[in-house]
């Protein structure tokens, strides 16, 4: 094991303190442990919103956020993905589901869930349509890094690295977490879906230990491909070969260019992981149960700062896919140029009119109430006519 490569293992051990805090359910967490999806929501009250203010986030005993407008209805929306679906930085009743919910006059479930990948998402949506909260429409938030997050055994690796210091006395909200996720068999030639690491709690309370954590995961391919990224070392034939099956074009051989290659990599494997999702797994799940299908594609600060000073888009594969499928989407970044093109300042002043910078357990900023109110009516009219019938706001 390289020395990088030791240091990122050891930096992002699971915590005792953290993992203590997470299975206590005495105490309040940002979420609870699950043996399939890594962890769920819970309930908490947080310090992450504008103006440094406290977030109340509450959940029903089904699972979504708490509902606050026409939550006596019959419900026949419901919304899955990550942070921008649970609307991560906001209090409960300032989410984009009940900024909708209150101008269209019918619920909208929340079963958004922070970091969350595209693969995560698509299980809780099969469970939670397997129960009384079943819908007819589904919504599904797709953010820019939810298709490499598919990819990860772990999720806290990447995201925990060269993360702000943790106060050794002071437990910290975890997030990424084992969960099931998708990898890529070359010996088999095909997509395959992989258990967690973490069957259950006594399995996670072990990747507390240095040792262990790094055995458990030195090897692992996307933890290699992300060490690669950040500068380091390792043989790089397995990811020639992956490339190579997926169709991806990249030079691992220059030292000079592989760190960014390595990202090129990392990023097309997760486009083509959600490309699987859609045609082998979405897609024909929702023909064989008639649900209708509304996709939403989401971003954060700096992509859209990119995008919006005309420097091209990250996920412009994915978005030719899904336009290909003939798939209803709101590309929100085209919803916020349009809004752009009115603003009069620069393009720092518009983004901060709708994000809040990262608190928390946020990896990055998210939308404040403001910015959740654009993203709502951003969405209304593409979700209005798909409804039949019609919102009770828009019924004759």
């Amino acid at each position: 094991m390289t020395d990088l490569l030791r240091s990122i293992l050891e930096r992002t051990t699971y915590r005792k303190i953290d993992v203590d805090l997470l299975l206590d359910h005495e105490r309040p967490s940002w979420v609870r442990f699950d043996p399939e999806l890594g962890y769920v929501p819970a309930d908490i009250v947080m310090r992450d919103g504008i103006d440094h203010c406290w977030n109340a986030y509450t959940h029903e005993s089904s699972g979504q956020r708490k509902m606050l407008h026409y939550a006596d209805q019959p419900c026949r929306i419901n919304t899955y993905g990550d942070s921008f679906t649970q609307c991560q930085q906001v209090s409960d009743g300032e989410t984009w589901q009940e900024v909708l919910a209150a101008h269209l006059r019918e619920p909208i479930r929340n079963f958004g869930s922070g970091g969350y990948g595209v693969y995560q998402a698509y299980r809780r949506a099969r469970r939670i349509e397997d129960t009384d909260c079943a819908a007819e429409y589904i919504i599904l938030n797709l953010f820019v890094d939810d298709h490499i997050r598919s990819l990860d055994a772990a999720r806290w690796i990447r995201t925990a690295w060269n993360e702000r210091e943790r106060p050794a006395e002071q437990a910290y909200p975890l997030h990424g977490l084992p969960w099931a996720h998708l990898r890529f068999d070359l010996a088999r030639g095909e997509w395959v879906e992989k258990s967690s690491l973490c069957q259950d709690e006594n399995d996670l309370r072990a990747l507390c230990d240095k040792e262990k954590f790094a055995t458990t995961f030195k090897d692992d391919t996307i933890v290699r491909l992300f060490l690669l990224e950040n500068g380091g070392e390792t043989d790089v034939s397995e990811f020639e070969a992956l490339a190579e099956a997926l169709g991806i074009t990249v030079d691992l051989r220059n030292p000079a260019g592989r760190a960014q290659e390595a990202a090129k990599l990392h990023r097309h494997y997760g486009f083509k992981s959600t490309e699987f999702l859609f045609q082998e797994r979405i897609l024909p799940w929702l023909a064989q149960t008639g649900k209708k299908l509304l996709i939403l594609l989401t971003y954060c600060q700096g992509t859209l700062t990119q995008f919006l000073r005309g420097e091209g888009r990250y996920d412009q594969d994915i978005l030719d896919f899904l336009q290909s499928k003939n798939l209803l989407l709101v590309d929100m970044a085209e919803k916020h140029r349009e809004e752009y093109s009115t603003f009069r300042g620069d393009v720092d002043q518009y983004i901060s009119n709708h994000y809040v910078q990262a608190a928390g357990a946020a990896v990055f900023g998210h939308y404040t109430p403001k910015g959740n109110h654009f993203f709502a009516f951003a969405t209304k009219n593409d979700l209005r006519k798909q409804l039949t019938p019609p919102p009770p706001a828009y019924r004759d």
